[in-house]
C-alpha cells in the first residue's frame, strides 16, 4: 500500500498574492496539503505566467473580504484550517477581524503564517512593500564587488526577498506542524520578507569587530568555447592541465608572458564546445560549467534528466515547461498533483465542505515546549555552506545539533556564519576509532545531514543504508550540486556554478556572465534542506520510519527563478537584465538623488500625489525617466523618501553595501543583526534570525564555538569522557589548531 504524503490531511488557506505567499502555498501543496486558495474578484493582483506554477495543485475559491457574506465564508474557511497563509501589510487581516491573534485566540491549533513585506515592528510597516522595495532596502541591488562597481545599484529580477520569505515561512510552518504533535496548540508566524532577506547572504556580512573588511576578489575566469557559450573555471587549477594537452606541446616550455599565455589559451577554448571542456574538468577533478541563459536551462539535459523541470498542463498557458519539486523524499515524494486550477472552480465544493466541521483531535497530556524542535538530535557532517546552514537552522529552533566537522579541514569556513548555535566535534573519520564515536553519536539521533560528493559517504561506511541499518528511524539529509541521477552527480560544484548553469550570471551580466553578489543558491538549498526534513520527522509520527532527503543547488537555483522559468508557446523571454539595469520602467526602479540612489515603486499609482512630481504626471516612457532622473537629483534621498512616503507612495534608499547593513539602526533594533563574543576572534558580528513565532521563539542560540571545543563534553555523553587524552595523542579528534575561517 502506498504511504500517505507527508502533509496528508493538512488543510491550509492561502490568501496569499504576488509571490511569496502563493510560493509558500504551492511548497505545501506540493507535498499533499489541502490548499484552499482564496483569490479577491478578477483572479490574482499579480497577473503573471507563474501563476502557474505558483498556483498548481490548489483548490480555487474567490472572496470579496469587503462584503459580509465572503467575510463570514473566510472565517468558516479559517476554522476548517491547520495553516493560514496571508501576506498583506501589518493590520489588515487584523482590520477584517481575520488577524493571528483572533483567529489564533478563537482556534488554539491553528498555524497562522503571515509573510508582509516588513514587519508589524518595523516603522515602515505600512508601506507598500513591493518586492522592488523591499529588495533594495535589503541589499538585493547592492553593488557587485567582483566587479569593483560601487556607483550605482543593479536590479535583478530574481525576487530574492519574496523567495526568501516563501522559504522561511515553510519551514517555519513544518517547524510548527511538528511542534502541535507534542503540544496539541498551533501559534502566530510572522516572516517579513526584509528579515528574510538577511538569510540569502548572512556570511557575507559576517565580520570580526575591528579588523579591516577583506577585500572581495575572485579567481574564477569565464571564456568563450566553440560553441559560443561561457565556461567558468578556476584557472590557476586548470591551466596546468590545459597546457599538457597536445595542442599546447609547441608552448608547453616556452617562455610566454602571462598576456602570451592568455591569448593561446583562449584559442584552445575555441576548439571544443563548453559541453567537451565540462567533461574535460570532471576528468582532472575540477569543477567547470557552462553559463547558459535560463531558457535554455529548461531544455538542458541536466536539469532534464535530474527532473528539476518537467512539462505541466495548465488552463491558460496550455503545455509549459517549469520548476518541478524540491526537496526530494524517498518514502513520501512530492509531486505536482494538479494544474493550476480555473479561478472558483472548486467553490461549490468547498462551501460545502465548511458546513460540516472538521473533527478535533482527542485531548491528551501535551509538552511545554520551549522551542518547536525542542528534543530532536542532529548530527551535522555538513561542510561549507548549504547543509551546515540547514543545521543552523534546525538549532535556532531549538534541536541539540552536533556539528563534526574534519580533523584536517582548515580553516573551518563560514564557522561563525553557520555553526552557532551548535555543538562542535573535530573527527578523523578515516579512523576505526572515529568512526566508533560517529556512531555511539548517531545512535539516538533523528537527523543527520551530509553533503559529500556521491559517493563519498558511502566510501566512509556512513551513506544511508549504513546509517538506517542502525537507526531505522534517521532522517538522512544529503546536498549536491547538480542533483541526481546523470553524469553530473558526481562532479564538484559550488553557489558560483549553479548560477551559471541556472542563467542568472547571464540574466546579472547580459552578454558576460557576472557572478551574484551573495549565495542565495546555497542559503536557499540549505532551507529546503530542512523542510524536508521536518516533513520527514512530521511523517514519521505517522510511520515510525525514517527517510533519506535530498536537495542540490541546481535544485535551488530553479526554485529562485520559478517567476521567470515557464516556458510555452508564445513566451517572451524579455525579463529585465544587465548591469546597467536600474528596475522593470520609469515608475519602478531605482533613481540617484543628490546623495545616493532610492528605489521607486509608483506603478500602482503614479507619481500624481507627490506635489513635487505632479507636473510630470501626464510623461510617460523614456521622457518621464528622463524628467524623473533630473529632478531626482536636486534633493537628498532622506527627502525624497519622506516626501514620497507621505504622498503615498512607497520608496526606499538602496543598500549598495551589505556589510554597511549590519549598522543600519532599523536593522540593529529589529535584531537583525547582532554583535557577541566569540572564541578567539572577539566580537563579531553575524546576522539573526529574522523569524517570530509566538509561543516557541526562534534565537540565534549560542555564539559559534571555537572548532573542536565541546570534544570533552560529547565524549562524556557517550561514555567515553576518560578517553579524550588518547583520541587526541591518536589524532582521531583534534581540540587545539583548527581555525575558524571566513566567508569564502
Amino acid at each position: 500500500m502506498a504511504e500517505a504524503d507527508a502533509l496528508d490531511g493538512i488543510r491550509v488557506i492561502d490568501f496569499g498574492q504576488y509571490i511569496a505567499g502563493p510560493m509558500a502555498g504551492m511548497l505545501l501543496a506540493d507535498f499533499g496539503a489541502d490548499v484552499i486558495r482564496v483569490d479577491p474578484p478578477g483572479g490574482p493582483r499579480y497577473r503573471t505566467a507563474a501563476n502557474a506554477t505558483w498556483n498548481r495543485g490548489k483548490r480555487s475559491i474567490v472572496l470579496d473580504l469587503k462584503q459580509p457574506a465572503d467575510l463570514a465564508t473566510a472565517r468558516k474557511l479559517i476554522a476548517s484550517a491547520d495553516v493560514v497563509i496571508e501576506n498583506f501589510r501589518p493590520g489588515v487581516m487584523d482590520r477584517l477581524g481575520l488577524g493571528a491573534k483572533a483567529m489564533t485566540e478563537a482556534h488554539p491549533r491553528l498555524i497562522y503564517c503571515s509573510l508582509p513585506g516588513f514587519g508589524s515592528d518595523d516603522p515602515r510597516a505600512g508601506m507598500r512593500a513591493w518586492e522592488g522595495v523591499v529588495a533594495a532596502a535589503s541589499g538585493c541591488y547592492s553593488s557587485n564587488a567582483y566587479l569593483e562597481n560601487d556607483t550605482r545599484p543593479v536590479y535583478t529580477a530574481v525576487p530574492f526577498s519574496s523567495a526568501f520569505g516563501a522559504f522561511l515561512g515553510v519551514v517555519a510552518i513544518a517547524a510548527c506542524l511538528n511542534a502541535r504533535e507534542r503540544s496539541g496548540q498551533g501559534q502566530a508566524i510572522e516572516v517579513p520578507l526584509f528579515n528574510a532577506t538577511f538569510s540569502a547572504f548572512s556570511g557575507k556580512v559576517m565580520r570580526v569587530v575591528g579588523e579591516p573588511e577583506p577585500g572581495i576578489t575572485t579567481r574564477w575566469s569565464h571564456v568563450r568555447c566553440k560553441d559560443g557559450q561561457w565556461l567558468m573555471y578556476l584557472a590557476n587549477r586548470l591551466n596546468k592541465h590545459l597546457l599538457e594537452l597536445p595542442e599546447m606541446a609547441p608552448w608547453r616550455d616556452a617562455a610566454l608572458s602571462p598576456e602570451q599565455l592568455d591569448e593561446k589559451l583562449q584559442a584552445l577554448f575555441r576548439t571544443r564546445t563548453a559541453s567537451d571542456w565540462e567533461d574535460f574538468c570532471a576528468s582532472v577533478g575540477l569543477e567547470g560549467i557552462a553559463c547558459i541563459h535560463g531558457k535554455d536551462w529548461l531544455h538542458h539535459p541536466l536539469a532534464e534528466e535530474t527532473g528539476t523541470v518537467a512539462d505541466f498542463d495548465d488552463p491558460e498557458l496550455g503545455r509549459f515547461r517549469g520548476y518541478n519539486i524540491n526537496p526530494r523524499l524517498s518514502a513520501t515524494p512530492g509531486r505536482v498533483r494538479a494544474p493550476r486550477a480555473k479561478l472558483d472552480e472548486h467553490r461549490d465544493q468547498i462551501l460545502r465542505e465548511i458546513e460540516t466541521p472538521r473533527p478535533s483531535p482527542a485531548a491528551s497530556t501535551r509538552a511545554l515546549l520551549r522551542g518547536a524542535l525542542e528534543g530532536v538530535k542532529v548530527v551535522d557532517l555538513g561542510i561549507i555552506l548549504a547543509s551546515p546552514t540547514a543545521g543552523r537552522t534546525l538549532a535556532e529552533f531549538g534541536a541539540d545539533v552536533i556539528k563534526i566537522d574534519s580533523a584536517h579541514r582548515n580553516p573551518v569556513n563560514w564557522h561563525n556564519d553557520v555553526n552557532r548555535a551548535k555543538r562542535m566535534i573535530l573527527l578523523d573519520l578515516k579512523k576505526p576509532a572515529g568512526l566508533e564515536i560517529f556512531w555511539k553519536l548517531m545512535a539516538d539521533a533523528d537527523v543527520m545531514l551530509e553533503n559529500f560528493r556521491m559517493g563519498v559517504a558511502d566510501k566512509l561506511g556512513i551513506g544511508y543504508e549504513a546509517a538506517r541499518e542502525r537507526n531505522p528511524g534517521i532522517v538522512y539529509s544529503s546536498v549536491n550540486a547538480y542533483g541526481r541521477p546523470g553524469k553530473y552527480a558526481k562532479r564538484p560544484g559550488r553557489e558560483v556554478l549553479a548560477q551559471g548553469i541556472a542563467g542568472m550570471q547571464l540574466r546579472l551580466g547580459s552578454e558576460v556572465p557576472v557572478i551574484n553578489p551573495f549565495n542565495g543558491c546555497d542559503y536557499c538549498t540549505g532551507l529546503m534542506s530542512v523542510y524536508g526534513i521536518l516533513l520527514s520527522l512530521f511523517a514519521r509520527r505517522r510511520t515510525g520510519r525514517g527517510q533519506w532527503v535530498n536537495s542540490a543547488l541546481i535544485y535551488g537555483a530553479t526554485l529562485l527563478q520559478t517567476n521567470l522559468l515557464q516556458d510555452y508557446a508564445g513566451k517572451v523571454w524579455d525579463e529585465p537584465h544587465g548591469q546597467d539595469c536600474l528596475g522593470t520602467g520609469p515608475l519602478y526602479r531605482a533613481y540617484e538623488c543628490a546623495d545616493g540612489w532610492i528605489f521607486v515603486a509608483a506603478h500602482d499609482c503614479g507619481i500624481g500625489s507627490c506635489e513635487e512630481l505632479a507636473d510630470l504626471r501626464d510623461l510617460s516612457g523614456t521622457e518621464l525617466e528622463r524628467a524623473l532622473e533630473q529632478r531626482l537629483r536636486e534633493r537628498r534621498a532622506a527627502e525624497w523618501i519622506d516626501l514620497l512616503t507621505r504622498a503615498g507612495i512607497a520608496a526606499q534608499p538602496v543598500a549598495m553595501k551589505l556589510t554597511a547593513l549590519t549598522e543600519d539602526p532599523i536593522v540593529r533594533s529589529l535584531g537583525l543583526a547582532i554583535t557577541r563574543e566569540h572564541a578567539e576572534l572577539g566580537m563579531v558580528t553575524t546576522v539573526a534570525p529574522g523569524i517570530k513565532l509566538s509561543r516557541t521563539p526562534v534565537t540565534a542560540g549560542c555564539p559559534a564555538p571555537k572548532p573542536g571545543a565541546d570534544a570533552a563534553e560529547l565524549l562524556g555523553e557517550i561514555g567515553m569522557s576518560d578517553q579524550l587524552e588518547r583520541l587526541v595523542h591518536e589524532g582521531v579528534v583534534v581540540v587545539d589548531g583548527i581555525k575558524a575561517g571566513g566567508a569564502s
